[in-house]
């Protein structure tokens, strides 16, 4: 290694730092960007204002909901190093089940007990995939892309047979008003949202498991020497991110009165983007659920803003698909520059 290598001039060294913050804060700065941007276009075409409407921010505070509970637990599966496919139609799955099992009951015992009753089953369907996805990945060492895609497959069968190939109508006021109302003027998945947000937050930033979840991305060999039992953190990682997808599902049967297989089929990419757009390396061992709700905002103000403004629908899938391809290649390049040349 040579001395000029070893030592950096303090312009060079200024410049690598003003880099990386950049790198490191471009979720922030794309987000302004979009933000300013759909602003001046809404202001000089329309001459009305984009941010300044409390409907458009309640429209895209609503859209962000379901992507961004996906987006949480698929968070911890992308620190450790996975990559889950299956939390499209684990949503479904749960969808369908919360519409069917509410349905059942509340004629019987009411609305809050058929609520509760299919709230519950929801969740416990939920974590069947998961289990099994971390049983596949921890226990017999499949890898996370096929492992998931095999569930993926799994829970969409079971979904659409619990839904006999249609959507399942909700009839139950109480889940009918989750999706749809209000607190003073906040709409209800918002609120439900943000208290999931600051409980996973908590979990990945200060809690034991929250260390053990990085520290297997980060190394896996080392992990295990350090005694970490990753076997059991990696089955955990998988079932939280089932049940986020699965309280997702529930939100969405509430939203739209009806429980549908299909329902997260198409928050996959959202998912997976909101994640590696809000900083996360899918190589493992970095990411931030703060990130992933910037990367959530993006992704939402990116679909709500082109509709806003009048650009076909289908360009949505364009921008989004761009974006995460220049995610990975700044996360790339920040790996890159963490290395030292000999």
């Amino acid at each position: 290694m040579s001395v000029a290598a070893a030592h950096p001039r303090p312009s060079e060294s200024k410049q690598a730092s003003w880099i990386g913050f950049v790198a490191s804060a471009r979720a922030w700065l794309f987000l302004i960007v979009l933000i300013v941007g759909f602003e001046v276009w809404s202001q000089l075409s329309f001459q009305a204002t984009f941010v300044g409407n409390m409907f458009n921010i309640r429209s895209i505070a609503v859209f962000t909901v379901a992507p961004l509970l996906l987006a949480m637990g698929q968070t911890f599966v992308i620190i450790s190093g996975g990559i889950d496919l299956s939390v499209g139609f684990t949503m479904g799955l749960a969808s369908v089940t919360v519409s069917n099992v509410a349905n059942a009951i509340t004629p019987i015992y009411g609305t809050g007990v058929g609520l509760a009753a299919g709230i519950v089953a929801a969740v416990l369907v939920s974590v069947v995939p998961g289990l099994v996805n971390g049983l596949l990945i921890a226990r017999l060492r499949v890898p996370p892309f096929i492992g998931t895609l095999g569930m993926y497959g799994v829970a969409r069968g079971v979904a659409y047979l619990l839904a006999n190939g249609t959507t399942v109508p909700v009839h139950n006021d109480a889940l009918a008003w989750m999706g749809n109302g209000s607190l003073g003027g906040i709409p209800a998945v918002v609120i439900l949202t943000v208290v999931a947000l600051l409980v996973l937050h908590y979990v990945l930033s200060q809690s034991r498991f929250g260390q053990y979840v990085y520290a297997v991305g980060g190394n896996r060999a080392a992990a295990v020497r350090a005694g970490i039992n990753v076997r059991g953190v990696t089955l955990k990682i998988y079932i939280l991110s089932a049940v986020c997808a699965g309280i997702g599902g529930v939100l969405y049967a509430g939203r739209f009165s009806a429980g549908a297989a299909q329902a997260g089929e198409p928050l996959l990419l959202d998912s997976i983007a909101a994640v590696v757009i809000g900083g996360a390396s899918l190589f493992g061992g970095s990411g931030t659920i703060v990130g992933t709700l910037i990367g959530a905002l993006i992704v939402a103000v990116i679909q709500y803003g082109l509709v806003f403004i009048d650009v076909e629908a289908f360009w949505q899938f364009v921008v989004v698909g761009v974006v995460i391809i220049i995610s990975v290649l700044v996360d790339q390049s920040q790996r890159k520059g963490g290395r030292v040349d000999e």
